[in-house]
């Protein structure tokens, strides 16, 4: 498929453990209509799947797109297979367990499908088009529901084995939130939006003289990452406290992975993302107080452009076989 095709048209899938969106666009990731939906899941990915085929079907019935649609590009929220689009597990919603995902698109749309991890393909949007531009080595990731990695080597997606490599939210840390000695557990498990939530909505987590305890009418399973940034602009203590422990340990798997991979730029989308300034000011401290004396000064931490758009836009690139080397 040739760029600038002024009559084609894409269209990028997100599937993600939160939200689910689709999208309408052109072959260089510009986004011309989406739809967006959070679904209270009662089965898992059938809810999903529904959803997106009575949602895409609609698009292609729709007299400014029929006929015009040329190919879709998906981002999963899980490990795959990259050779056949077949998902190996999700973490956060059942039923998808060796699920031929490429397949199903195919059968139900009769349209060409790149099915590819949900963090790889932001990353392709950001590599290509976002804050990574002109990277020689680029490592993008995302600190959402989940959190995943998708790392560019000279403009190419390693894939490893073909099941997807630098899975950071699968790196090990250090757990803090455990009382047991040299306990460890996966950066996902401490620095993720769920993950920060959970631990905040526990009872007798924040102490009574954060400003937390009186948010959302004293309803602590409301509390969200949104309302932890509020509370350290305003400075509160604890909340100061807890997002310097999310940072250090977030910047001790991003040291990792500039002391293994090299990578000149890594930037970072998702909705923990968005606390912008007070998020990044520490990672770049913690890590480049961790980072090996080859790394130091030599690489650069961005927040995401794209942001929300990430995934979608990534997904219209490889949709458009004019960007996405696999």
């Amino acid at each position: 498929m040739q760029n600038g095709m002024n009559n084609s048209r894409f269209i990028g899938v997100e599937i993600g453990g939160t939200k689910q969106q689709i999208a309408i666009g052109l072959s260089d990731g510009t986004i011309l209509d989406r739809r967006q939906v959070r679904l209270q899941y009662r089965r898992g990915a059938e809810d999903i799947l529904e959803w997106l085929a009575e949602n895409i079907h609609d698009y292609l019935s729709m007299c400014n797109y029929a006929g015009k649609i040329e190919a879709i590009g998906v981002g999963f929220g899980g490990p795959l297979e990259t050779s056949t689009g077949r998902v190996l597990s999700s973490l956060q919603v059942p039923g998808w367990k060796d699920f031929e995902l490429k397949r199903w698109f195919e059968k139900a749309f009769n349209l060409p499908v790149i099915v590819v991890n949900d963090t790889v393909t932001g990353g392709f949007a950001e590599l290509y088009k976002g804050a990574g531009q002109k990277s020689e080595n680029f490592f993008y990731t995302n600190i959402g529901t989940g959190i995943g990695g998708g790392l560019f080597i000279h403009g190419k997606y390693y894939d490893g084995s073909g099941y997807g490599a630098s899975y950071l939210g699968n790196m090990l840390v250090p757990d803090w939130t455990s009382a047991l000695p040299g306990a460890y557990t996966r950066t996902e498990l401490i620095c993720s939006g769920r993950s920060i939530e959970t631990r905040l909505r526990q009872e007798g987590y924040i102490p009574g003289d954060s400003i937390l305890t009186g948010k959302h009418d004293g309803d602590r399973t409301q509390i969200s990452c949104q309302d932890l940034a509020e509370a350290v602009k305003a400075g509160d203590g604890f909340a100061n406290a807890e997002l310097d422990r999310i940072g250090q340990t977030f910047s001790l798997a991003l040291a990792n992975v500039l002391a293994a991979q090299g990578v000149d730029r890594i930037v970072i989308g998702g909705g923990v993302a968005k606390m912008g300034d007070i998020l990044f000011e520490r990672l770049r401290r913690f890590t480049d107080d961790l980072a090996f004396i080859a790394n130091k000064g030599r690489y650069e931490i961005l927040q995401s452009y794209f942001l929300d758009d990430a995934v979608l836009a990534g997904a219209l690139l490889i949709a458009s076989g004019g960007y996405a080397e696999l």
